[in-house]
């Protein structure tokens, strides 16, 4: 896991439209959904895959939008491993909201 410099957290934001940065050292999105139960359907599967990379994010459910939050506590910020996981939430979205 490596921290992202400015130049790489501004190139990797660039690409991922949906997400702000937050507090400097937070990525934050807020997804909307049809209905709750497919918001905490998409919860689950965002649980599921943190788990399998040991890395998680914080996670609100209000109603019918889930706003995910990350950083990386131990490396004091964004990194490598954050844009990767993003990267997946916004799969899994996709392939939910089909």
């Amino acid at each position: 896991m490596e921290r992202l410099s400015e130049e790489q957290l501004n190139q990797e934001l660039e690409q991922l439209s949906n997400w702000k940065r937050v507090d400097e050292k937070w990525l934050r999105r807020r997804y909307k959904f049809k209905d709750y139960l497919n918001g905490v359907e998409f919860v689950r599967k965002v649980a599921e895959y943190a788990e399998s990379q040991n890395h998680h994010p914080n996670i609100a459910i209000d109603y019918k939008v889930v706003t995910l939050k990350i950083s990386s506590w131990e490396m004091q910020g964004i990194t490598d491993l954050d844009i990767e996981m993003v990267k997946r939430f916004d799969e899994l979205y996709e392939e939910q909201e089909k």
